[in-house]
């Protein structure tokens, strides 16, 4: 995969990811009637989104670089790794006090640490053909 075909992956993947994180954090919100709009907003969600999607397009560009066919599926283990270890971060994050309904927080931001991964790895196979293995 070149360089110019990973990072449209990347952004295209991270847009699809935040319009989703958007989407769950409005519906989200009118369910339970919570408001976390000042900590989490959808300009950050698409950012973190867009971010995170163009790291994995970097990882994909730097492992087919080195003609290692094995390095995709490890980076794709990699990738729902450091997606669930992202959750360690919602789960000690502090909220302010003024804020109703804390206990609401992770259900909102747990979910949302899986959509840069799955739109990636849902999108790969559009941006990327595989080199057959025989």
């Amino acid at each position: 995969m070149n360089l110019k075909k990973g990072l449209l992956l990347g952004v295209t993947s991270g847009i699809v990811a935040g319009g989703v994180g958007t989407l769950y954090n409005a519906i989200y919100n009118e369910a339970f009637y919570t408001d976390f709009s000042s900590v989490l907003n959808p300009t950050g969600i698409f950012i973190a989104c867009i971010v995170g999607c163009l790291l994995m397009g970097l990882g994909y560009v730097i492992a087919s670089r080195l003609k290692r066919p094995l390095l995709i599926p490890i980076l794709n283990i990699l990738y729902c790794i450091l997606s669930f270890a992202s959750i360690i971060g919602v789960l000690d994050f502090k909220l302010p006090l003024t804020m109703d309904g804390p206990e609401a927080f992770p259900g909102l931001a747990i979910p949302m640490h899986f959509f840069p991964a799955l739109s990636f790895l849902a999108l790969v196979p559009f941006f990327w053909k595989h080199e057959s293995r025989n």
